[in-house]
């Protein structure tokens, strides 16, 4: 007898179904296969594995969740993921944490040295039906950001979660040796870093990295503020550079009193710790996440 051939699925059936479903790609591809390309039968199929059930659920709102952070054994690769549930019962979960650590694989095997990701993949659309069906509730993924030092760099990435996973962050520490990389001292650099992070959640990382439409756009707000002043232009416009001035400082990290020593700012702890290990220290990127940010975001665009 010759051997069976096995149904071929096109990507006409695939989308059928997904259609018909609300099933992720590869679970229609696994049901068609299953059920040699019979779409009555595959949706059959789907039903009793609870996957047609997670488009329904998608609609429902999510205002729980967690921040996870992944990075590689080499400490050169990392990722921070935000991804949302209805309830602080489901996020708690074992099978929810299982959709983090998954997630967060898949962010740090993309290409790119620092890529930021807020749209689902194919991958990820799965991930998360499959999510939905197995916890009977609405799981999205909100957003997520890469770090890679690259082989130019020195140094190594660091994360800190807040106790119940609601503040997460990630960031790059650079320095000049691997000795230096590899000491207790580098490692309590980067956990006092992260930890003010955390504590203040600064926008950039320095001046420069302001862009000229947030700068202008705090400008109008503050002389529509001062428009009842009775005051000269002249004495407006000062008013306003100093206002600022001020406004930079309080959203640029190394411009932000230290939490740990108010006297001094990021840039001098930087600089001090640099003296003190007798070489270059610096912190090149990072990102913080607060739960529920990525949901304001897209209701915004």
């Amino acid at each position: 007898m010759g051997e069976i051939k096995k149904m071929e699925v096109s990507a006409k059936m695939v989308k059928e179904l997904r259609s018909r479903t609300g099933a992720g790609i590869m679970d229609c591809k696994e049901a068609l296969k299953e059920k040699d390309g019979v779409l009555d039968e595959a949706i059959k199929f789907l039903r009793e594995k609870g996957l047609s059930n997670a488009a329904k659920k998608a609609g429902r709102e999510v205002s729980d969740g967690q921040i996870y952070a992944c990075i590689n054994e080499t400490r050169t690769i990392g990722a921070l993921i935000e991804v949302n549930c209805e309830t602080d019962f489901v996020a708690r979960t074992e099978e929810f944490q299982s959709v983090l650590d998954a997630i967060s694989k898949h962010v740090v095997e993309k290409d790119g040295s620092a890529i930021t990701i807020t749209e689902v993949d194919d991958f990820l659309e799965d991930v998360v039906k499959a999510a939905i069906a197995k916890l009977g509730e609405n799981i999205q993924f909100g957003r997520a950001d890469k770090l890679s030092l690259g082989n130019e760099k020195i140094g190594r990435l660091a994360s800190y979660i807040h106790p119940g996973a609601k503040i997460g962050v990630l960031l790059e520490l650079c320095c000049e040796s691997v000795e230096v990389r590899d000491s207790n001292e580098f490692n309590e650099i980067a956990h006092d870093l992260c930890m003010h992070i955390a504590a203040t959640n600064p926008n950039y990382l320095s001046q420069e990295d302001i862009p000229d439409s947030i700068i202008s756009a705090e400008k109008e707000i503050l002389f529509a503020q001062l428009a009842e002043e009775d005051k000269p232009q002249e004495i407006l416009e000062k008013i306003v550079d100093g206002r600022i001035k001020k406004f930079k400082k309080e959203i640029c990290l190394l411009d932000q009193p230290f939490v740990k020593d108010t006297d001094i700012n990021i840039d001098t702890y930087i600089s001090n710790k640099s003296e003190a290990l007798k070489e270059k220290i610096s912190l090149s990127n990072f990102k913080c996440y607060i739960l529920g940010e990525s949901q304001i975001d897209s209701s915004n665009t």
